[in-house]
């Protein structure tokens, strides 16, 4: 047993195979994992695609707020009425949205608290204005009065990234959809955990732009699992050459 272990270390062997090994045992380890995250992937944009093609249902009522969660209620359309406050709105930057595709950059989301009828106060996205059009002034056909049938997706806060530039509110320029520390900041008051990405109806002028939020994920996982796969083919091929061409050096 000792004489045939010493063998492949002093032939040279040792080192390269277990390197080819950890490379192989990686490489499929890497794909393996593409494939858990393409059915997730899927299992997602199913339940998206499900959800968003859904008819709307009533907005929950204000006592249910606190036990909703993103993993059963994000996504879900809901209609209501409600009465957008005058003057109170919130710039939230976007370079775009992987939902709305007749959204591009640069350019803003526009945040708004509104009373709901049946009590309560929700945050809602009106919808996109472009680089230029942040002042209301510009804009004045799309405000509104008095108490409108609204149409919406559900949305919670989003997480501030690393890179996520620091919010100006004196500025009244956000970098991170977060109502609740919107409304903090511009003292709305208490409003509903989540928000409201606003599909209809669209306001007079047509700014902010409201619109139907579409499923467009990437999922190209199958594609990096095949990638990981072949690598790892390609080493046990390599290795393969390599140890029968060292092994006819030393025949």
């Amino acid at each position: 047993m000792t004489i045939a272990l010493a063998w492949p270390l002093r032939s040279g062997l040792a080192v390269p195979a277990v390197v080819a090994l950890v490379a192989v045992a990686t490489f499929i380890g890497l794909g393996s994992w593409q494939l858990q995250r393409k059915a997730w992937k899927e299992a997602l944009i199913e339940s998206l695609e499900r959800r968003l093609s859904a008819p709307p249902g009533d907005l929950p009522a204000r006592e249910r707020w606190a036990s909703l969660a993103p993993a059963s209620d994000e996504f879900r359309r809901v209609k209501f009425s409600a009465a957008f406050v005058p003057g109170a709105e919130a710039l939230v930057y976007t370079s775009g949205s992987a939902l709305r595709s007749d959204v591009s950059g640069p350019g803003y989301w526009v945040f708004a608290p509104a009373q709901v009828a049946s009590g309560g106060v929700v945050v809602v996205n009106r919808g996109f204005v472009p680089e230029g059009r942040q002042d209301p002034a510009t804009r004045a056909a799309g405000a509104t009065t008095g108490d409108a049938d609204l149409v919406g997706v559900m949305r919670w806060p989003e997480s501030r990234g690393v890179f996520s530039p620091q919010d100006d509110p004196g500025r009244n320029l956000w970098f991170v959809r977060d109502p609740i520390t919107i409304a903090a900041a511009k003292s709305w008051g208490e409003v509903a955990p989540f928000f409201i990405e606003l599909e209809s109806p669209q306001p007079p002028g047509g700014l902010p732009r409201a619109g139907a939020l579409k499923v467009n994920l990437r999922n190209e996982h199958l594609q990096y699992a095949i990638t990981w796969y072949g690598l790892a083919l390609v080493v046990v091929v390599m290795f393969g050459l390599w140890f029968s061409r060292r092994a006819a050096r030393s025949a």
